[in-house]
């Protein structure tokens, strides 16, 4: 059998967890001295409300080896295959703590890591498509493959409500706050070849902007993969998140549209507000 386990930076529902058998391995976040496993043991919203009272975004960090080796062992032992996805290697060792756990446990020919040079449900795109396979049938060798072919083709942006947290984090300068803040302005971020780079910037109330931002993309949209599309927020009005979900079923592109929300990491360096559409470009790139 092939087991499918990702690090818990790809954002993805305790329903499509439960649905594809997905095991999750929890990065971490500090709050100050505290430090706490993403997904886990903390809120959402005791982050923010941490990153307010301090004026502060949490750090964030790679899993343990041990929890990791934790994870993998009992699969090892059965005799299984582990195909693991982790958030995009020039953001964080996660995937190099995924392969020092295979070799410790003396298992890297059956443990099989996968830089998804992505984040969020960019990743989780990827992890479901897996899943699906691996309750297919498939072998492993085959999904990896197969994971390879799709990595360049997900499409991940996302458009930030505050620029707060991007400046606390130390990706956003001070006066590029002041100025976003006084502007109502707010940058679509994408992810490009493993890094996240500033694409555009939308200006005033944020129905407005995520509603453009999402039309902007109706041409890329069109052009995805049919299976499944993710709107990813980190805490938006429901009547935004109804908004985009009603644009997209107006499409009749996707089979499913699934909204998730994002994780302790990802909401900690972008902040509330924060929403996404992500999906797999059918074309080749």
């Amino acid at each position: 059998m092939v087991k499918i386990i990702s690090d818990s930076t790809c954002d993805l529902s305790h329903e499509l967890l439960d649905k594809y058998d997905i095991s999750i391995l929890p990065l971490h976040i500090l709050l100050g001295e505290e430090e706490y496993e993403d997904g886990q043991n903390i809120t959402i919203q005791e982050i923010y409300d941490w990153s307010e009272a301090h004026k502060d975004t949490p750090k964030t960090s790679a899993p343990s080896i041990d929890r990791a080796i934790e994870l993998f062992e009992p699969y090892v032992k059965k005799g299984d295959e582990i195909v693991c996805f982790s958030i995009s290697g020039s953001m964080s060792s996660s995937g190099n703590i995924m392969r020092m756990a295979a070799e410790q446990l003396e298992a890297e020919s059956s443990i099989h890591v996968i830089d998804s040079q992505n984040l969020s449900t960019g990743i989780g795109l990827l992890v479901v498509e897996a899943a699906a396979m691996a309750r297919e049938g498939r072998a492993a060798e085959e999904i990896v493959q197969r994971m390879e072919e799709l990595i360049p083709r997900v499409r991940a942006s996302f458009v930030v409500d505050t620029l707060t947290y991007l400046h606390r984090g130390g990706r956003c300068s001070g006066l590029a706050a002041m100025a976003g803040g006084a502007l109502k302005l707010h940058p679509r971020i994408q992810v490009t070849d493993g890094a996240m780079q500033s694409a555009k910037k939308y200006r005033g109330s944020m129905d407005k902007v995520i509603m453009s931002y999402v039309k902007d993309m109706e041409e890329d949209l069109k052009a995805a993969s049919r299976t499944r599309v993710f709107i990813t927020h980190s805490g938006c009005d429901r009547e935004i998140v109804e908004q985009v979900r009603k644009y997209l079923e107006g499409l009749h592109i996707f089979s499913e549209i699934w909204e998730t929300r994002a994780g302790g990491v990802v909401s900690s360096h972008c902040g509330p507000g924060t929403l996404g559409v992500l999906f797999i470009d059918s074309r080749e790139r």
